[in-house]
């Protein structure tokens, strides 16, 4: 299976610390964020990774992570040229992913406890479709939030004023090159943007989007206050 890493976008809850440099570089712990990613590919199995994003950083991703091989994997890079969403920035991975094949993909702000090994196990025998990680959380309506029918999602509501579980998706999903074809069927949502819940919902309508749950921590480090939660958590996992 192979892995792809996004680490676009603009990064504005961070700023003043993401006007010079893309926040996925930016420190947790002892590590740029993305390394956390790309580590946890690797200890799952997972060792052909694409790093798609945008073009201020791109030179400093290279610098860093080069072609990937002190960290035991191969890395390709890509660039999405203007942000335009989740969704039209995975749709730059589908020259990189086999037809046949499906894939992992992690937000790369996204920073969790759990292996990916046993998800990605049990999604390599799923026939198809798609595969999102949730994780119950206090308050829901930062994210978007499973709603659940007869113990499946029957839909993802994106920061929902009432929402209808406490189940967040998680920034990582896992899906089979049909995710392309989805994409392309989409159009901008209000805010201009290739909405990733958007495509995770066809999944859903068609009965094809399974779920899982992570056991242990995670957290969406693009604020400053969770991007210092993230290395608390980082800090105590490594004492």
């Amino acid at each position: 299976m192979k892995g792809v890493v996004l680490v676009g976008g603009t990064g504005s809850r961070l700023r003043p610390l993401t006007n010079i440099i893309n926040k996925h570089l930016l420190p947790v712990g002892d590590m740029p964020m993305i390394q956390y990613a790309i580590e946890k590919l690797a200890k799952a199995g997972v060792f052909d990774i694409l790093i798609i994003t945008g073009k201020q950083s791109s030179g400093l991703y290279v610098d860093y992570l080069g072609g990937g091989e002190r960290f035991g994997v191969n890395l390709t890079y890509k660039i999405q040229e203007k942000a335009g969403g989740i969704a039209q920035a995975l749709a730059l991975a589908e020259d990189f992913v086999h037809s046949d094949e499906k894939f992992v993909v992690i937000l790369g702000d996204n920073l969790f406890e759990d292996n990916l090994h046993p998800i990605i196990h049990t999604f390599e025998k799923q026939v198809e479709g798609a595969m999102v990680i949730l994780k119950e959380v206090a308050d829901p309506r930062r994210y978007g939030v499973a709603s659940m029918k007869d113990g499946h999602i029957d839909r993802i509501e994106e920061k929902p004023e009432k929402p209808n579980s406490n189940y967040a998706v998680t920034g990582i999903y896992l899906y089979d090159s049909s995710v392309f074809a989805i994409i392309k069927s989409q159009v901008p949502s209000a805010r201009g943007e290739l909405e990733i819940t958007d495509v995770n919902n066809v999944y859903a309508a068609a009965g094809a989007l399974t779920h899982t749950f992570f056991t242990g921590w995670w957290i969406d480090a693009g604020t400053h206050e969770s991007l210092f939660q993230a290395t608390l958590l980082v800090r105590k996992e490594e004492i």
